[in-house]
């Protein structure tokens, strides 16, 4: 099932390149439904915290009437950044898997989790998932466009 919900965070992800805006895309899924999608909306929305997971966290709150998403997992294109990772902590998401790694920025690849862990009171298991190369290719492509 894992493979289903990261394509459709990647068809998220090519609407967001669609839009000029960085492609991401993300969904949360509780047992077998998704319940919410969407992607990167920063430029668009004039919102820096317009980021595919907080759009679509907001999203499944609304869906469930509840922010706490409790048993919910997220898929994400892209290696969640500090501010969607403490997101998601405060939504009580289970899990995330996510595509394409961020040695940068990413709150797994830089430590930031499992710092985080220490001080907060809820854990997201963030894990690498499916389609990270297309992921990836998408990303690299956008970004090789906007120089030139």
């Amino acid at each position: 099932m894992t493979t289903s919900w990261m394509t459709k965070a990647i068809r998220q992800a090519q609407q967001a390149a669609q839009c000029n805006e960085v492609p991401v895309g993300a969904v949360v899924v509780i047992g077998d439904t998704c319940i919410a999608a969407a992607h990167n909306a920063p430029i668009s929305q004039g919102l820096p915290t317009a980021h595919a997971e907080i759009l679509a966290l907001n999203a499944a709150a609304q869906a469930i009437g509840n922010y706490r998403l409790l048993g919910a997992t997220m898929y994400v294109t892209l290696e969640p950044c500090l501010m969607c990772y403490g997101a998601m902590v405060h939504a009580r998401i289970e899990r995330c898997y996510y595509a394409a790694p961020d040695p940068k920025s990413g709150v797994v690849s830089t430590g930031l989790a499992s710092h985080a862990e220490s001080v907060v009171n809820h854990r997201v298991e963030c894990l690498p998932g499916t389609h990270t190369q297309e992921a990836g290719d998408l990303l690299r492509h956008f970004f090789q466009q906007r120089r030139g």
